[in-house]
């Protein structure tokens, strides 16, 4: 049973928020920040926060931002002895990118949050394990009558050109559970797709990748999505990357707010970014991205 404050709040005292722990190529800094607006939020509330994550060189592992800040990697080991330790009622899983995002449904899978009586606040576990396992995904959007790129996901490369030869080439290798591009790529080939679905494997945390069709030379644009909890869901910006899809975003300029959008096609793609996020369950922050054609409508999610 949950219980509630006299205030109306959810009796939270104490929270674990896993950080972002390494930036890496083809990461930015965001989850940096929503790292640290995270704790900000917490500490206006009163509330306990203890931090997880290694990288002293972030905003978030300042001593004056958490009430206690353990500088050390963010894996499920070294959360445990923490939980043990600090027994935190409440942790945050979806504030830390790729890194907290795997330890956090580790734990979950480990039954670690539920023997210790920790509840997830913000976006729940089901949902995080749709929007990051490629399947899932893509029978959800399906489910919503949102559309997404033909695919198959796979878990080996004979699997892969299987798909591929049905799909027809080119075809885009997206890896489960990774972020930055890791494990992604465009094959043109029968050669290049073994290449590319062999590394994505070995990048995914479940052994996963998403062979779909290409996409490449469509428009690349990304809608910044908030929800909370009663259904409550508004645009924070749109963008625009300036190079077309195939061009990892990592690697390109996004500018703020999108460019060369008419007014029928920005608002379309807000409607089905509300629609999506809603359909998925996510509260708190999200990204979604999209492929649409720059000479027709055509549209496609390609993913939260």
């Amino acid at each position: 049973m949950i219980e509630f404050s006299d205030k109306g709040h959810l009796n939270v005292k104490k929270v674990l928020v896993l950080g972002s722990g390494a930036i890496k190529i083809g990461e930015a800094g965001e989850f940096d920040f929503s790292g640290s607006q995270a704790l900000k939020a917490l500490k206006e509330e009163g509330i306990e926060t203890v931090l997880v994550n290694p990288n002293i060189a972030t905003i978030q592992t300042d001593p004056k931002m958490a009430s206690k800040i353990y500088l050390l990697p963010v894996t499920a080991d070294v959360v445990l002895r923490i939980i043990e330790k600090e027994r935190p009622d409440s942790i945050l899983l979806n504030v830390g990118g790729q890194t907290a995002l795997n330890c956090g449904m580790e734990l979950v899978k480990r039954g670690i949050l539920k023997k210790y009586g920790i509840r997830v606040l913000g976006t729940q576990p089901d949902t995080i394990q749709t929007t990051e396992d490629r399947e899932l995904f893509k029978n959800a959007m399906d489910a919503a009558n949102i559309d997404v790129c033909r695919s198959t996901a796979v878990t080996t490369v004979t699997e892969a050109i299987g798909v591929a030869e049905n799909i027809g080439y080119p075809v885009i290798v997206r890896a489960a559970f990774t972020l930055g591009g890791l494990g992604s790529g465009v094959a043109k080939t029968k050669e290049e797709l073994e290449e590319i679905a062999s590394v994505g494997l070995s990048a995914s945390a479940i052994g996963q990748i998403l062979v779909e069709e290409s996409v490449a030379g469509w428009k690349e644009l990304e809608y910044e999505v908030m929800r909370d909890v009663h259904d409550n869901c508004i645009i924070i910006c749109n963008m625009e990357n300036l190079d077309p899809v195939g061009v990892h975003t990592g690697e390109s300029i996004v500018v703020a707010p999108s460019q060369t959008l008419n007014n029928k096609e920005y608002h379309a793609l807000r409607d089905i970014s509300l629609k999506a996020i809603r359909f998925l369950g996510v509260v708190g922050e999200c990204n979604i991205q999209f492929a649409l054609n720059p000479d027709t409508f055509e549209y496609r999610v390609i993913e939260v």
